[in-house]
């Protein structure tokens, strides 16, 4: 039981970054952007592309920041509320090892070309039916990201969930390294990022085994069985000493899926858990989140958890904004309002034709179609133009009415669609949110996707946007 919910003290924090202070305080929270601090945090000073975080160490303490770490004196603030420290960056990287090494928890890393982040919303989820749980923030998986979050996990922590990424090699091993999972779970390998792989997609399964690095010895590793990448995984994984545990849907696996009802509003699965058989729903739809969900409950398995405490837990959790959150839009039929799917936060081939499915489950309302607004997908290197293309079919498939498209890469998708298909394709995402929102009509059902560098978010905030622009309008005539 946690009788307190301070993360750090000052002697704590001090001792972590080998900085002596002689501050009296404790902070409840970190924070690493003075625009969101809470009253209580420990604010980081870092120092990055976009700026320098010592700019805003004072409006961090206005905001009630009760200490800061620093690389030099700020003027103004007691010197007691400060740790100086040579390097910010590596401080906080001190702070994330003195987290581990005091913590007791359980805990799983999650890499994967696809679904990292919503697995490990997955396993937060799940895991709150059984403890306190202490998860990657958003989906901070990189050099910063990693020890903000694991900096972040009170010591009475029960489970530690945390999220690595990568998009060159070599990126993954210090963060795994550093977090020291019990189990680590590769949800799939794809071609994402794969401009930066010479070796192509072995390349890529090579740098996500590097998350291997950091397991503890005699821990676990969760492999999608199904994958084209596994046997050089497991091979990776068993030349560490590591047991490999698997799922997908082939009955060799751990963890497999019987059954999976498959509609708008999520999925009712049927699974098989290491010889245990358990119904549960998901509010995510999708049958590759209802994959990757077999892989949350191994996990439980191998941390001796309930795993049908956890399974019911699972239902609670909805799609998140950029991943598949569905809006409703009232255009001027309330009755009949516009579906909007957000999946703009990220996109690779093998995402692209996931959502397509999702979409083609969801039936228009009166009158209205169903319509895809793509943005580029980028980092695929040599082969991008093929890429784009191959998502033609599968966009058949699955009954879309109209396909928007924008950017360089996707011109090479909007000539190869049919005519009946072909809605209209701009060179930049703001070019397109002047259009799209013009264009819905009550029923319709659009879904926006696209790597995040393409910026399809300007086309969701549009279409947000709209119904108000309709009221607005109708209260000047």
């Amino acid at each position: 039981m946690i009788k307190s919910n301070v993360i750090w003290t000052a002697k704590e924090a001090g001792k972590a970054v080998s900085c002596e202070t002689e501050g009296d305080w404790s902070a409840t929270g970190i924070s690493i952007d003075s625009r969101t601090v809470c009253s209580g945090d420990l604010f980081i000073a870092l120092k990055g592309d976009y700026g320098d975080g010592h700019d805003y160490v004072e409006d961090a303490f206005k905001k009630g920041a009760v200490a800061a770490i620093v690389s030099r004196e700020v003027e103004g603030v007691e010197p007691d509320r400060l740790l100086i420290v040579e390097d910010t960056l590596q401080a906080m990287e001190n702070l994330a090892r003195a987290s581990r090494s005091r913590s007791s928890a359980q805990i799983v890393a999650v890499t994967g070309s696809l679904g990292k982040t919503s697995t490990k919303e997955m396993l937060a989820s799940a895991f709150g039916a059984m403890g306190q749980v202490a998860a990657s923030i958003k989906s901070y998986n990189n050099h910063w990201g990693v020890p903000y979050s694991l900096a972040s996990m009170h010591a009475g922590a029960d489970f530690g969930v945390f999220e690595i990424g990568m998009n060159h090699a070599g990126e993954i091993s210090p963060l795994s390294q550093m977090v020291k999972p019990d189990v680590a779970i590769i949800t799939t390998v794809a071609p994402v990022h794969i401009e930066f792989f010479e070796d192509g997609i072995e390349g890529i399964a090579k740098a996500k085994a590097e998350i291997f690095d950091g397991v503890r010895e005699g821990g676990s590793v969760i492999l999608n069985r199904d994958n084209a990448q596994y046997d050089l995984l497991e091979m990776l994984a068993k030349d560490k000493g590591l047991k490999v545990f698997s799922f997908g849907k082939s009955a060799q696996a751990d963890a497999h899926i019987i059954s999976c009802v498959e509609a708008q509003n999520g999925s009712l699965i049927k699974a098989n858990i290491s010889g245990q058989e358990i119904e549960y729903k998901l509010q995510i739809p999708g049958r590759h989140m209802a994959l990757n969900s077999l892989s949350v409950l191994l996990c439980a398995d191998l941390f001796g958890q309930d795993v049908s405490k956890a399974a019911a837990h699972l239902a609670l959790l909805e799609p998140m904004s950029g991943r598949g959150k569905k809006e409703y839009l009232d255009i001027g039929e309330k009755d009949n309002p516009v579906t909007l799917i957000d999946e703009s936060y990220n996109a690779s081939p093998e995402a692209m034709k996931a959502a397509f499915k999702v979409l083609a489950l969801v039936d228009p309302g009166r009158g209205g179609r169903r319509i895809a607004v793509l943005g580029d997908m980028l980092e695929l290197g040599k082969q991008s133009a093929k890429f784009h293309e191959e998502l033609a079919l599968p966009l058949k498939a699955s009954n879309i009415d109209l396909v928007y498209t924008c950017g360089t890469h996707m011109q090479n998708l909007y000539d190869k669609l049919p005519a009946n298909q072909r809605a209209v394709h701009k060179n930049t995402s703001a070019e397109m949110a002047q259009i799209v929102p013009d264009v819905l009509v009550p029923g319709d059902v659009v879904m926006v996707k696209g790597s995040l560098g393409s910026k399809m978010g300007t086309v969701i905030e549009a279409l947000r946007a709209l119904p108000d622009k309709i009221k607005n309008k109708k209260k000047a005539n």
